[in-house]
């Protein structure tokens, strides 16, 4: 059982990450004319493509990516709490319901956390080993909104941006509020 769980939580974490970069891509104005927005687009259109004839997005925000890594991970909350056997009452039943909807986003709102701060060290990496990879583009345009309010505080200091390190930092202390 353990096996299974540890196999439906990692393809559901790989899809919701997946559904999360596509909305953040979009919502930073990411261009998809990449091989990384191909990669995301091919991988996640099943989905979004349906969803946008009932779903609209609203001011930038594309719900229709959003929505379904929300609804993964409250399906996989689901799923754990019937493979461990709990069958609550009628009386118990909204009130699991509405705790799977808020732990549903909560674990969307950690994925999305675990999302940039990879995205961070990615673009660290990419700086020191190759400024000029295809990939470093679109990173640099999904981290800077991220970026940006650190950088007016905290200069480069000896043309070294420390905004990166501050931003880690600051997702982790979210992580553990969280």
């Amino acid at each position: 059982m353990q096996a299974l769980l540890f196999l439906l939580d990692a393809l559901a974490a790989f899809f919701s990450l997946l559904l999360l970069t596509r909305f953040f891509m979009q919502l930073n104005r990411v261009a998809f004319s990449n091989q990384l927005g191909s990669f995301i687009m091919q991988l996640t259109n099943w989905a979004v493509k349906p969803l946008r004839r009932i779903i609209p997005g609203v001011m930038g925000w594309d719900f229709a990516s959003l929505l379904p890594a929300w609804w993964l991970q409250c399906l996989l909350l689901l799923i754990v709490v019937s493979l461990r056997g709990i069958a609550p009452d009628g009386a118990e039943m909204g009130q699991l319901a509405l705790l799977v909807l808020w732990r549903g986003a909560v674990a969307t709102l950690r994925l999305a956390i675990y999302l940039f701060i990879g995205a961070l060290f990615v673009q660290a990496v990419l700086s020191w080993v190759n400024p000029f990879s295809p990939l470093a583009a679109p990173v640099n345009q999904f981290n800077r909104p991220l970026l940006q309010p650190i950088q007016r505080f905290l200069p480069p200091i000896a043309n070294i941006d420390l905004s990166p390190l501050v931003a880690i930092l600051l997702l982790q202390v979210v992580l553990m509020l969280l």
